[in-house]
């Protein structure tokens, strides 16, 4: 569908998972292309956001809270580690385990990165359509709600 086709249809016919689908996917489109001189990816983008927000987390946190599988989490970490971005070490409390943590390359590509996130969302912000925080507050609610649901058929999932 063009954007043309896009701009006609009534918004309150769109359901809002698609609508932040569309959100996600363009962002992620966008960020690709503008970190790409960074040497990293949308996706190593978000696993760098959370070793940065928990000093040496380990992989399998880091899938979880990504919603990405531990393997795919293992090869971009993988990555990550070859291209200096992150350390990995053996936690000593459990050696099935590679606590990961950020360099010096990996803060400051962090802070870029976040610079360029900020550029993305003064454009998508420029009209003035709705207040950022605001929508950011409501955002926020609806994915602890989403995350509440899923536990919960997880939950479900595993008593059967």
């Amino acid at each position: 569908m063009s954007l043309e086709e896009f701009r006609k249809i009534d918004a309150s016919t769109l359901p809002i998972g698609r609508l932040i689908g569309i959100i996600s996917r363009g962002q992620t489109v966008y960020l690709n292309h503008k970190l790409h001189y960074l040497g990293i990816n949308a996706t190593q983008l978000h696993l760098l956001f959370e070793i940065s927000h928990q000093k040496n987390i380990n992989q399998e946190m880091i899938a979880s809270r990504c919603s990405i599988d531990k393997g795919a989490v293992a090869r971009s970490i993988k990555k990550l580690e070859d291209n200096g971005f992150v350390t990995r070490e053996i936690d000593e409390n459990n050696r099935r385990q590679n606590r990961i943590s950020l360099t010096e390359k990996g803060k400051k590509t962090l802070k870029q990165s976040k610079e360029i996130l900020n550029r993305w969302e003064d454009e998508v912000f420029t009209n003035n359509i709705i207040d950022k925080e605001l929508l950011q507050k409501a955002l926020k609610e609806i994915a602890i709600m989403t995350i509440e649901l899923n536990e919960g058929e997880r939950n479900v999932r595993k008593e059967k």
